[in-house]
Order: C-alpha cells, then sequence, then structure tokens
C-alpha cells in the first residue's frame, strides 16, 4: 500500500485551506457562507453553499481530493464529480486561500513591496470612516457631539495624567461614538507625546507580537514611529518580533486609533507611536502546557518594558480591543437571543472589573475559565497592556454592541480610560 508522504502531497491534490474568516449570508430561502482573507493578501472574496464549507475541514494538507470527495458522499449521500471538485481547488487556489508555492509567492512579494514603501498607507479610508481629511475631521466631531457620545460637557478627570485608554476597534462610522468616550479623556487629561498602540491581529502571528518600523499615513497626515523604544526592543530581542511586520499591512485594529489620536492631539503637539499587534489565547498565559508562549509573551512584555524605562519618556498606552463576539458568524450554531445578550454584557462587565484593577492576572484566568466561549478578540492587547501600565486605577466610560450581518451576531465592546 501507498502512503503519500510530505514530499508528495502536492498542495492540488492534498489542499490546505488558509486560515480565512467566514460569514454566514442568507439569499431568499438558501444559506451561503462568505469567505475572506484577513491578511489582505488575497483581495478576494467566496461565496460558497454550506456543502461546500463542510468540506473545507478536510482542507487540511492530509486528505486527498478522492478522500474529500469520499466524505462529501458520506456526508450528502451523493458524489461530487472529481471535476467539479478539481474546479474548486484551482479556484481557491487562485484566489490565494490554499496554502502552497502560489501563495508563498505573493507573500514573499507583499513583503518586499512593504518594506520598500515609504509609509504604511491608509487601507480603510474611504471604507470605514472618511478619506478626505476635512470631512474625516467633521466625522470625528461628530462622534463626540452624537446622542451615544461623551458631549461637550468637561471630563470630571479633566488635567489628570492619562496613563492608557482601551477603545474598540469595531467599524468606526458605527462605533465611532464609543470610540470618543475614551478620546474626549484623552482630549482633556494630561498626555505625554509617545503612545504605544497595542492593536488586536485578527489573522493571528507565529511569535504572538508583530512591531513595525513605518509611520502611519492617514488623511489627516503622517504618524511617525518612536525609533528609540523600537530600536531599544529590536536590540534586546534580535528582531525577532519585527518579522511579521507585513500583518500590519491590511489590520484595521491600529489604523482605526490614529485618526482619533490625529485629531485630539496633532493641533496641539506632535507626537509617535509604538505600534505592536498582539495574538494570543488566555490559556497562552495562565496553563501551564503553554509554557513556550508564555516564555514568548513574557520575552516581548519584558523587553518593551525595558526599552520604554531606557528611553527615560513618559508613554501612555493605546489598546485597541472589542470583547466578546457571539452568533452564527462566530462560530454559534443560532443567533443570539436577547437572554443571551443580557448574560453576555454581564460577563463582560464582571470581566472587565479585573480591567479596571489592573488585575492582568484575574483577566486571563475569567476568560479561561470560561473556555473562551464568548471570544474576547481584544484579549491579548488588553492583558499586554495591563502588564505594562503604571496607574492606579482604571475605569469603565462606556459599553455598547453592534450587529455585524443578517443573522444578528454581535460584537460587544467599552471605552476605558487609566489614571
Amino acid at each position: 500500500m501507498f502512503v503519500a508522504t510530505e514530499e508528495h502531497k502536492a498542495p492540488k491534490r492534498y489542499p490546505r485551506l488558509r486560515n480565512l474568516h467566514y460569514s454566514p449570508l442568507k439569499q431568499r430561502d438558501e444559506q451561503y457562507v462568505l469567505l475572506w482573507d484577513p491578511t489582505g493578501l488575497s483581495q478576494d472574496k467566496l461565496i460558497v453553499p454550506l456543502s461546500y464549507f463542510y468540506l473545507f475541514q478536510f482542507f487540511d494538507g492530509e486528505h486527498s481530493l478522492e478522500q474529500i470527495g469520499g466524505e462529501y458522499l458520506r456526508k450528502f449521500g451523493e458524489f461530487l464529480m472529481a471535476d467539479k471538485l478539481e474546479q474548486f481547488v484551482a479556484e481557491l487556489e487562485a484566489k490565494l486561500f490554499l496554502e502552497g508555492e502560489r501563495t508563498e509567492a505573493a507573500r514573499r512579494a507583499a513583503v518586499t513591496a512593504y518594506r520598500e514603501a515609504p509609509v504604511r498607507q491608509s487601507v480603510f479610508s474611504g471604507k470605514s470612516y472618511e478619506e478626505d481629511g476635512e470631512k474625516l475631521r467633521l466625522q470625528l466631531e461628530s462622534f463626540f457631539a452624537s446622542r451615544e457620545g461623551p458631549g461637550s460637557k468637561p471630563s470630571e478627570n479633566r488635567g489628570k495624567v492619562l496613563k492608557g485608554i482601551v477603545a474598540p476597534h469595531y467599524e468606526v462610522r458605527a462605533g465611532g461614538p464609543i470610540y470618543a468616550w475614551a478620546y474626549k479623556e484623552l482630549r482633556e487629561a494630561e498626555t505625554p507625546d509617545c503612545f504605544v498602540v497595542l492593536g488586536t491581529c485578527h489573522a493571528g502571528l507565529a511569535n504572538h507580537f508583530a512591531v513595525t518600523e513605518k509611520a502611519f499615513e492617514t488623511p489627516l497626515g503622517v504618524v511617525p514611529v518612536d525609533a528609540d523604544v523600537l530600536e531599544r526592543v529590536r536590540a534586546k530581542t534580535g528582531g525577532v518580533f519585527f518579522e511579521e511586520e507585513l500583518s500590519h499591512r491590511h489590520e484595521h485594529s491600529i489604523e482605526f486609533q490614529l485618526p482619533f489620536l490625529q485629531y485630539c492631539l496633532g493641533g496641539r503637539k506632535p507626537f509617535t507611536i509604538v505600534p505592536v499587534l498582539c495574538a494570543f489565547p488566555p490559556h497562552g498565559v495562565t496553563d501551564a502546557g503553554f509554557s513556550a508562549m508564555k516564555d514568548r509573551v513574557e520575552l516581548f512584555i519584558g523587553a518593551l518594558r525595558e526599552a520604554i524605562a531606557e528611553s527615560s519618556r513618559p508613554v501612555c498606552f493605546v489598546g485597541s480591543a472589542d470583547l466578546a463576539h457571539i452568533g452564527m458568524r462566530y462560530g454559534d450554531s443560532t443567533p443570539p437571543t436577547d437572554f443571551s445578550f443580557h448574560r453576555c454584557m454581564q460577563n463582560d462587565l464582571a470581566m472587565l472589573k479585573h480591567v479596571e484593577t489592573l488585575d492582568a492576572k484575574g483577566f486571563a484566568e475569567f476568560i479561561r475559565k470560561e473556555e473562551d466561549s464568548r471570544r474576547i478578540c481584544g484579549f491579548s492587547p488588553i492583558y499586554t497592556m495591563l502588564r505594562l501600565l503604571q496607574a492606579e486605577h482604571g475605569q469603565v466610560l462606556r459599553y455598547d454592541r453592534g450587529i455585524t450581518d443578517q443573522f444578528n451576531s454581535t460584537v460587544t465592546y467599552a471605552s476605558m480610560a487609566f489614571f
């Protein structure tokens, strides 16, 4: 009997799906699934029927096309013709949805282009927020003045030294007023001129952190990075946390914070940022079986802490983080109900008590005990911030949610401030 070795497992015969994101769709009485690439390496999207989506669990590089066809027959009681399956695999490969040489070549080209570019260009202006500078200022101003926003009444913390904020990274057009609660505190407080912006990397990271030395461009101008802090981090870690800087190219969680920073500070004083993407689960820092992951997380946090201390400059932290993700888009079998949302809200607010008291360990343990059943995508930036913050207390300023699809899938988020 012939056993396929790694050498013989040709990608087209043993397809392996990349780490794609998906969302359920309903067209009339039919249900489909929309697929896309969170890294932005592929700009394509693909709508597939549920029967094809079922097969993706076997696109693991271990199952042959014949075996995948057999799984289809076993599940649905009918044959999936070989030419149709081959055509489907070819379409996935063309869209860069499969691992393989074609995807690797595109990845290498993307890394080269990113590193040669003078700045990290705005990706979501004109989509998630206004791309014209003046219109963007008016849009941001409207968030502060809206019914859901913080309004014009001075903050009770006005003039205090702000150590950090947590703001959503939800779609800016919809969640802007909730961002404004955190940024009102920043605008009215005493702040330094260096901001460590900790964002969620939705595509995941092998090294759990990714730093880039690229300045970020928005419709309001260019935001420079803090070269001194970044050089110190590189010297302490050997550059390992710069290896995945391409992840910054299409990730929105840092980009969404920058127009708010520019709007609140740009006219008053120049500032720099330390842009850091984060991706690791709660059990990676709580469970003994994940010592390698915990060591890598500790290495980065320790290096950044020392780099900031050695720079002899105060910094303010910005945690770009959404909270729970519930509903069919995120893996639940049914849409959320009013009861399940209110239970989720209660759990969110109980979890955020640990954040308010700067209890990083308690925050991680809370989510681990739930087995991350609510999918807190902002865990890693919030945890990292709590480990680095030198503040007395935190405060939840505003809490809200957004609906993300036809099935009422829900994302929750909050604004917080730390003094």
